[in-house]
């Protein structure tokens, strides 16, 4: 399977956007670390063709980049194909699966099985609310040969909450309607096994406290990034991915092989057996979206290796 990723906030642009050169060569929104090229929900049917037309031109005159993923999210298997087929297709990183089952996963998978692609199935039809077909996923994805491939599992919690007849709440996050015992559930089937997954879509732009407020949420129940609808939730998403210098210290320690099994720190008990899963995850959340110094600063430091540094400090 693909080393387990912190993605932060992923950036849904429609295929059809008039800038997408420019946004997907840095030119436009340099900061954006993923960005998913939209040709499903984004784009309506009567703009397919002219999808794929502009996508065409931008993968063939697109431009290599480091530390930033980008991604096609196909509108069904064929759009998978006629994507592959355009020259420029291998400078991507991989591709969003939407609705994905264990009955169409293969359509999907058979087309990239032996590439560099990886794959971001979407967890957004009646079956996610099946514990018995979720876990039949997971089978699926587990087997030999398809595990290298999946980077995440992207929960398209819009599409749920559509199947339910209802729309989130402008005052409330997503954990206080009926997908919020769902996405509890998915973490608890999939996590465990070594699957990561991303947390939904947060549609109103105008409620950035609530935003704040849900990716807190999304981050205790272990998710790994976001999908943003728009440049401006982007910054925002991702400073509560910044880790706090105390959690810090207490994984180097904690990852340290010279620490007692046992120990109390920053008025916590700290268990290394039990929290090491934890530490080695927020030294690469840090190394990623960097530290909050107690000053209220934040940095980019490089983290430091418990074995070099006995202490747990972090090297500027």
């Amino acid at each position: 399977m693909a080393e387990k990723k912190m993605l932060g906030a992923s950036l849904y642009v429609p295929a059809t956007h008039k800038d997408l050169q420019q946004i997907a060569d840095g030119e436009l929104l340099n900061e954006v670390r993923s960005l998913i090229f939209c040709t499903e929900d984004a784009v309506a049917d009567s703009e397919l063709s002219y999808a794929l037309f502009n996508l065409s031109l931008v993968l063939q005159q697109m431009t290599q980049r480091l530390n930033t993923d980008r991604f096609v999210r196909v509108r069904n298997p064929d759009v998978l194909r006629r994507v592959l087929e355009i020259p420029g297709s291998e400078k991507l990183s991989g591709f969003v699966l939407p609705k994905t089952t264990r009955h169409n996963f293969d359509a999907y998978f058979r087309q990239v099985r032996k590439t560099h692609f990886q794959l971001m199935p979407t967890l957004e039809t009646a079956e996610v609310f099946d514990e018995t077909e979720m876990k039949l996923f997971r089978q699926c994805l587990e087997q030999p040969g398809v595990r290298e491939h999946i980077l995440a599992l992207r929960i398209g919690g819009n599409d749920l909450l559509a199947l339910l007849g209802i729309r989130r709440p402008r005052s409330m996050t997503i954990y206080r309607t009926p997908i919020g015992p769902v996405i509890s559930r998915l973490a608890t089937t999939f996590l465990p096994y070594g699957f990561a997954l991303t947390a939904p879509v947060f549609e109103h732009l105008d409620t950035p406290a609530l935003l704040a407020q849900e990716v807190e949420e999304d981050l205790a129940h272990g998710l790994v990034g976001k999908t943003a609808i728009h440049p401006s939730q982007v910054a925002l998403i991702e400073q509560h991915y910044r880790v706090h210098h105390s959690d810090v210290e207490a994984a180097l320690r904690i990852m340290n092989p010279d620490s007692p099994a046992v120990f109390k720190m920053h008025n916590s008990m700290c268990e290394v057996a039990t929290h090491r899963t934890w530490a080695h995850g927020v030294v690469e959340q840090a190394r990623v979206f960097g530290v909050h110094q107690p000053g209220g600063e934040t940095t980019k430091s490089a983290v430091t290796s418990p074995n070099q540094q006995q202490n747990n400090t972090l090297k500027a």
